[in-house]
């Protein structure tokens, strides 16, 4: 009866791991080769549907390559997505719909290594900004109150935590009316999804 127990028990344990592989394994990853490294992060249209087809479009467009991280902020996040080094802004497509609730419902949030849309005071003024997590952003970006929309969480970094951590302690100052802007660009040189 014992062994019959742990065949059990050990099955139990390998269909879940087999489901959770699966999930991941499935999902798309986009590698963002940036003159500071590789990064690889793993995009979750199944908690945010719109935004993680807004930004993949936007990859499959090449819209971020030759764009940088513009917003560097140690302790807080790297963005990026949306500036030349020139610091011109790149036109985008039209802004979408906010869900930052609904990833949040489905367990996505504003931890260390986790991507999110960047966006102005307007919840649904998003369109190509995207920004990493480089600390547990939780407390103050994610929906803390029923009225209140926090930031759209749409995937993970991968690969390349390395490379967030480097340019996250780059020096910055300002640049026109920006500020923390890299002092040296930091380039996306190409967006690219590899799976």
């Amino acid at each position: 009866m014992l062994s019959v127990t742990r065949r059990l028990a050990a099955a139990t344990i390998l269909i879940g791991c087999l489901a959770g592989s699966a999930w991941s394994a499935d999902a798309p990853k986009v590698k963002l080769v940036t003159s500071a490294g590789d990064i690889v992060v793993e995009v979750y249209p199944d908690k945010a549907p719109k935004t993680a087809e807004n930004f993949l479009q936007y990859v499959r467009d090449r819209h971020y390559d030759g764009t940088i991280f513009h917003r560097v902020i140690n302790g807080f996040m790297i963005q990026g997505g949306g500036m030349d080094a020139k610091m011109v802004e790149k036109k985008t497509r039209a802004p979408v719909a906010h869900e930052g609730r609904d990833a949040y419902a489905k367990g996505l949030r504003n931890e260390v290594g986790t991507i999110a849309m960047a966006r102005t005071s307007d919840p649904n003024s998003a369109t190509s900004q995207f920004f990493i997590n480089v600390a547990d952003n939780t407390r103050t970006l994610d929906p803390p109150g029923p009225n209140a929309p926090g930031y759209t969480v749409f995937g993970r970094v991968v690969s390349g935590m390395d490379v967030v951590n480097k340019i996250k302690a780059v020096p910055t100052g300002s640049a026109g009316m920006h500020g923390d802007v890299p002092l040296t660009p930091v380039v996306i040189q190409s967006a690219t999804i590899v799976q």
